[in-house]
C-alpha cells in the first residue's frame, strides 16, 4: 500500500563507506560493519507497526538484495546523487503515489529499535503539514525526520543540518516537534568516537555484535584511552 508515512533509507556503497573509521577499521572491516548497521535500521523498520512500507535507495547490489530480504521496495538513484537530494527524490515518488509522508533514517544507526520509530511516529504532530525530527547526540546532525508531506521541506543532511532543518521549518511556517530522548536513533555511527559511544549504551545489535566479536572493540578501547 501507498498510504500512510514511508520509512526511506539511503544506502550507499557498502564497498567503500565509512572512511572516517579507518584509523581503527580495515577497509574489508568498514564494509562488513556498514553491512551490518545497515541491516540493524532495516530490521527496526521492518518490525515498526506504523509505518506504510520501507524504501530503500541503493546502486549496490548487495545492499540491494539485503533490503529485499526485509521487504523493502528498492529504487536505483542517478550516480554520486547526494542524500539530501536521493531522499528528496524518493519523498516526491512517494507522493505521487498517494503516500501521506515520509520518515527518514540513515544506514548507520545500529542501537535504533522498530518501538523507536514507532515512538517518533506516535508523537508526530496529528495537525498538516508537520515535521518532526531526532537530532543527533551532538543536536548537530538529523537523525531521523518525519516530514508531512514527505516534501515539506528542502533538505540538508550532512555533518551540520539540524540547524538548517529547523530554519527550513520556520520558512514553511510549521512549528518543528523536536524528540530527543531516544538513544538508539541519536547515534550514528561514522568515526571511531561514535563507535566507543555506540558500545558505551550497552545495547545489543548486528552491527554492535559484529565489533565485539571481532577485536574491534578493544581497539576502539584503546585509541580512546
Amino acid at each position: 500500500m501507498s498510504d500512510g508515512i514511508w520509512c526511506v533509507i539511503p544506502i550507499k556503497d557498502l564497498v567503500n563507506a565509512k572512511t572516517r573509521l579507518a584509523p581503527a577499521l580495515t577497509p574489508e572491516e568498514r564494509k562488513k560493519l556498514f553491512q551490518a548497521m545497515a541491516e540493524d535500521v532495516l530490521a527496526a523498520a521492518a518490525g515498526a507497526v506504523g509505518l506504510a512500507g520501507i524504501l530503500v535507495l541503493t546502486n549496490d547490489p548487495s545492499a540491494s538484495e539485503l533490503a529485499k530480504r526485509y521487504g523493502a521496495r528498492v529504487e536505483g538513484e542517478p550516480e554520486n546523487i547526494g542524500q539530501s537530494e536521493a531522499v528528496e527524490r524518493a519523498a516526491r515518488l512517494l507522493k505521487e503515489e498517494g503516500a501521506e509522508g515520509v520518515l527518514t533514517l540513515p544506514a548507520d544507526v545500529p542501537l535504533v529499535t522498530s518501538s523507536e520509530i514507532d515512538s517518533m511516529l506516535a508523537r508526530h504532530p496529528k495537525t498538516r503539514p508537520a515535521m518532526s525530527i531526532a537530532p543527533d547526540h551532538a543536536r548537530r546532525g538529523s537523525n531521523c525526520l518525519v516530514l508531512t508531506p514527505g516534501d515539506l521541506i528542502s533538505l540538508h543532511f550532512g555533518h551540520v543540518s539540524f540547524e538548517p532543518h529547523l530554519a527550513e521549518a520556520a520558512r514553511v511556517g510549521v512549528v518543528p516537534n523536536i524528540i530527543e530522548d531516544l538513544i538508539g536513533i541519536a547515534i550514528d555511527v561514522d568515526t571511531p568516537e561514535d563507535l566507543a559511544r555506540a558500545l558505551e549504551v550497552g545495547r545489543d545489535s548486528g552491527g554492535i555484535n559484529y565489533v565485539r566479536s571481532n577485536g574491534i572493540a578493544g581497539r576502539i578501547s584503546t585509541l580512546q584511552s
